[in-house]
Formats: structure tokens, sequence, C-alpha cells
């Protein structure tokens, strides 16, 4: 790809107008939360799927723009992001990057800070749920990442359109993501690799033969009584629609991992019914 056309697809990808009157973008993509910066996601996508894809998106981190008027008129619904906001503040600053500069001063404020209650508030409603799962069946494309699942406990269609309930996850570790279906498009000349995640740990609840990924531990380290491997990947069609779930994603290098970005790239292809 020559230089000025790829900074013309960054440029599309990154700056797409929001605009309901305007034509829109292929994908709407709600990406971001307290745990997971906007920045690294935007950036990771918008290389993987934006410059060198083609694909343009819009990323927003507004949770109350998931819903029916905006997903009208797009193709792909991209949701990297847990099911909490903190309107009210967090508990504690360790989920800032500059808290680990904070060293041995730890936080001051003069006059003191007020307290704050730091209860996450889970944002999704019952009209979200059911507009992400009317706009699969309508025979929209959705791609769910990493950390979704901490959404779908707490509405019962988004859960039916994901597939799975988090379990939660150990710290950051290595693990290995293996394909256990080869032959799906997805998957398809993708090999074995590994990456230094949070190994996301769920309950699956599709049929087996949806299952694309699985993650393992391959020091044999175990998270709780939930053994040391876990679902890690799928995809299925959804009425019209089809849906896909990947689950590496925490840091930059995950989703720039090559062979993940195959499997991403592959997603989309997938997902908007390339290949």
């Amino acid at each position: 790809m020559k230089l000025t056309t790829r900074r013309r697809a960054i440029s599309l990808a990154l700056s797409a107008p929001f605009a309901f009157g305007a034509e829109k973008s292929t994908a709407f993509a709600l990406i971001g939360d307290r745990y997971h910066n906007s920045d690294y996601i935007r950036t990771g996508l918008g290389k993987t799927l934006g410059a060198d894809l083609g694909l343009t998106i819009d990323f927003r981190d507004e949770v109350k723009l998931l819903n029916a008027e905006t997903l009208r008129g797009y193709k792909l619904l991209i949701i990297f992001r847990d099911g909490m906001t903190w309107p009210d503040g967090y508990p504690d600053e360790s989920s800032n990057a500059a808290f680990a500069h904070l060293g041995k001063t730890g936080i001051v404020s003069d006059p003191p800070l007020p307290k704050w209650g730091g209860q996450p508030y889970y944002w999704i409603t019952s009209a979200q749920g059911k507009a992400v799962r009317e706009f699969a069946e309508a025979g929209g494309g959705v791609l769910f990442y990493h950390n979704v699942t901490y959404i779908s406990p707490h509405n019962d269609d988004f859960r039916d359109v994901l597939g799975a309930v988090t379990q939660q996850h150990p710290p950051i570790r290595p693990f290995k993501v293996k394909i256990v279906n080869s032959s799906h498009p997805i998957t398809r000349g993708v090999k074995d690799f590994v990456v230094t995640d949070e190994q996301h740990f769920m309950t699956y609840q599709k049929d087996p033969k949806y299952l694309l990924l699985q993650s393992v531990n391959e020091d044999g380290l175990p998270f709780r009584d939930l053994g040391s491997s876990s679902a890690a990947g799928w995809a299925y069609d959804y009425g019209k629609g089809r849906v896909c779930y990947l689950a590496p994603g925490h840091l930059l290098v995950d989703l720039w991992n090559p062979e993940f970005e195959k499997l991403q790239k592959n997603a989309v292809r997938w997902l908007l019914r390339q290949i």
C-alpha cells in the first residue's frame, strides 16, 4: 500500500464523521473502559482492521450510543469493553496509568478530597440488549472482543447473542491460544500462538461445534477450580447475521500478534460475508 493511500485509510478509520444524515462507516465500535484504555484499542484496531484491511470504523466510548438508532445503517458492530461505568468515581486510582509513578508520595490534595462511593454501575439496559440482538437477527455482523463477557451477566438478549458469561480471569500471564477448528474461514491458515494477556475464563453456552479457539496455560497454572484452559473464540450464524467472539486483547502487543491479526481480519471478512 502506498504511503498516501495508507494515511488516507488511517484517517478514514480513526476520524470518520459520525453524522446520522451522512453516509456511515461500515463499522460502529463501542470501546474502552476503566481497565482498557480506548486509545490502545483504537490504535490496535485502527491499524489491523482500518489501515491494513480497509475497514471504515466509527470509534466511540459513550455507552449510551449503543442503541437501535445509532446502529441503523451499519454493517458491523464491534464491542470491546466491560459492563461497568463508574459515575461516582473509582474506589482507588490503581487503574490509572499514572498511579505507578506516584512512588512513596501517594496522593496529596489540599483541601482534602471528599469521600465518594466508588461503586460500579452496570450500564446495559434492556433496550440496548434488544438493539444488539435485533441488529444481528436482521443481518448485521457482530465482533465481540476480550472482556465483553462481563456485560452478559446483566442482560439476557446480549448474553444470547454473545453465547457466554464471564468466570473472570487471573493476573496477566503468558498462555497459548490453540486453534481447535482449522477448517473454518476465520481460522484457516492461522497457527497456534502465545500471548501475554488476561486469560479470560468463561461459561460457553452455545453448541461446541462453533468453538474455534481454546486458551491453555502450558505451565498448568489453574484459575480457581476452573483448570488451566478455557474457550477463547467462536463464531456462528445468528438469525440473518453472524457473530464472532475473540478472547485476547488486553494489551496492544496482543492485538498485534501476527497470528491474532490474521484471525481478526478473517473474522471481519467472514462477518461481512466476504469469505
